[in-house]
């Protein structure tokens, strides 16, 4: 009794584009590890990650350091 599984095709979701401008050398270690989280390296970088409620109350949590790109 194998099961036929269907392959569904991927949605195109929506992208927001991340970028870290604002040091966290002196910030908390919680905000230092949402920025690492985003996989934000370098300053002035920008990331593209899926717009979805978690990635957006990470940025929400740091909107000292990150702000979001159109």
């Amino acid at each position: 009794m194998a099961k036929e599984t269907k392959k569904e095709t991927k949605k195109e979701t929506k992208k927001v584009k991340i970028q870290w401008y604002r040091s966290a050398i002196a910030a908390p270690e919680k905000h230092k590890v949402i920025v690492r989280s985003l996989g934000l390296t370098r300053l002035n970088q920008v990331v593209e990650r899926p717009d979805t409620p978690a990635i957006r109350g990470m940025v929400a949590k740091i909107p000292h350091l990150l702000r979001i790109v159109e």
